[in-house]
C-alpha cells in the first residue's frame, strides 16, 4: 500500500481511474468512480446497486377515441405476457416518462381534445395505482421526448394541442410537491408519438420525431446535471416519427416509426460519442407509435400501430443490447394498444 507524507503527494480525485474507491467525509459514504462520476456504494439489494429488470407500460390508445389507464408490467430478464400492475389517474396516452431505481414518473396526459400538465408516480417494486406527484409541468403537453438519471427526470418537446414546443422541463424524482423547472430548449420544435428514454447517468439523447409538416432524423442531447439548451448529436439512418427507444448506460437503440412509411429497422448510437447512428437490425414487423424500455442487458418494445388499418397490436419484442440482429418475441400485452408510456428500474440513466 502506498504511503503519502503530505497532501501534495495525494493522487488527484479528478484523474482517478474507473473503479477507484473513496470515503466521502461529507456524506459519510463509500463511493466508487465509474469513469465519469462518483457513485455511492450502498448496502442494498442487487437491484438497487445494478439496476432492476422491471418494465411498466402505462396507459395507451385503444379503439379511437378510447384511451386506457391500465398499468401493466413485465420482468425483462424473463419472457412472458404482461401482468396487471394498477391504474393511472386518467385514461391517457403519449405521456413523458422518467424513473429512478424505485420510482416511475408519468408526466402530461392526453385525452381526446385535451392535454394536461399533471405529473404522477408509482413505486416500481409495488403493484398499485399511481399517485399525484403534487407538482406540474411548466406547460401542458403530450408526445414529447424523455431522459432520466437516478435523481432527475427530463421532459422535452411535445404538443400542447395547438403547436409543437421546444421547451425542456426537469424534476427531481424524489421530491414530490414541487413543480417542474425550465431546463432549456431543444434545437427544433418537435414531438414524438412514441415512447423513448435513451440516457446514461450524465447524458440524455433525443432521436427523431415530428416537426411541423415533416419527420426528422435529427439526434440531439443534453447534459442532465447542467441546465441549458440541447446540442446536435448526429443523425438517425432514416427519418423517424413516432419512434420508440431504450438504452443501457452505453448504447442507445431506436426502432420503428414512420419515415414517412412505416419501418421496422433499428438504429444504434454510443451515448458518450456524438455522431450518426448505425444500423442495428430489424423489429419483428413494421410498427410505429409504441413504447420502448431497457435494462442493462435487454431492450424491449411494446404495442404500437401496424400499418394495416392501422391496427393496434399487443406484441412485446426484445433484443439483447450487446449483439446486433433482429428482435425476438417476448409475449403479449393485456390489450392491443398504441403509444403506451414505459418506465423501467434498470435503464441506462441509472448506471
Amino acid at each position: 500500500m502506498s504511503q503519502y507524507t503530505n497532501k501534495q503527494e495525494l493522487p488527484s480525485l479528478d484523474t482517478a481511474p474507473a473503479g477507484s474507491l473513496r470515503f466521502n467525509t461529507d456524506s459519510l459514504k463509500l463511493e466508487i468512480y465509474n469513469g465519469e462520476a462518483w457513485w455511492n456504494v450502498d448496502a442494498t439489494s442487487p437491484d438497487q446497486q445494478t439496476g432492476g429488470t422491471r418494465m411498466l407500460i402505462g396507459g395507451g390508445k385503444l379503439t379511437h377515441p378510447a384511451r386506457q389507464n391500465v398499468i401493466q408490467f413485465i420482468n425483462l430478464d424473463t419472457i412472458g405476457n404482461a401482468i396487471d400492475f394498477g391504474d393511472l389517474l386518467n385514461q391517457t396516452n403519449e405521456n413523458h416518462v422518467a424513473s429512478s431505481r424505485t420510482r416511475g414518473i408519468f408526466a402530461g396526459t392526453y385525452t381526446p381534445g385535451s392535454v394536461s400538465n399533471l405529473i404522477e408516480f408509482v413505486t416500481i417494486a409495488s403493484q398499485g395505482d399511481s399517485v399525484d406527484f403534487g407538482g406540474d409541468l411548466t406547460l401542458a403537453r403530450r408526445g414529447g421526448h424523455s431522459a432520466s438519471s437516478e435523481t432527475r427526470g427530463i421532459f422535452a418537446g411535445g404538443f400542447d394541442n395547438s403547436d409543437r414546443t421546444n421547451n425542456i422541463d426537469f424534476i427531481t424524482i424524489a421530491s414530490t410537491g414541487i413543480n417542474a423547472t425550465d431546463f432549456g430548449d431543444l434545437t427544433l420544435k418537435g414531438m414524438n408519438g412514441g415512447c423513448a428514454l435513451v440516457s446514461s447517468p450524465t447524458r440524455g439523447v433525443f432521436g427523431g420525431g415530428d416537426t411541423p409538416g415533416a419527420k426528422i432524423n435529427n439526434i440531439q442531447y443534453i447534459t442532465i446535471s447542467t441546465l441549458g439548451n440541447a446540442s446536435d448529436f448526429g443523425d438517425l439512418n432514416e427519418l423517424r416519427g413516432s419512434v420508440a427507444g431504450g438504452s443501457n448506460a452505453v448504447t442507445g437503440i431506436y426502432g420503428g416509426g414512420v419515415s414517412p412509411s412505416y419501418t421496422k429497422s433499428m438504429d444504434k448510437i454510443t451515448i458518450a460519442t456524438t455522431g450518426n447512428a448505425v444500423d442495428y437490425g430489424d423489429l419483428l414487423a413494421v410498427i410505429a407509435s409504441f413504447g420502448g424500455g431497457a435494462s442493462r442487458t435487454r431492450v424491449a418494445f411494446a404495442g404500437g400501430y401496424s400499418p394495416s388499418g392501422p391496427t393496434k397490436v399487443n406484441t412485446i419484442q426484445y433484443k439483447e443490447i450487446a449483439s446486433g440482429g433482429d428482435t425476438q418475441d417476448f409475449g403479449d400485452l393485456l390489450q392491443n394498444i398504441a403509444v403506451g408510456a414505459v418506465v423501467t428500474n434498470g435503464h441506462g440513466g441509472l448506471g
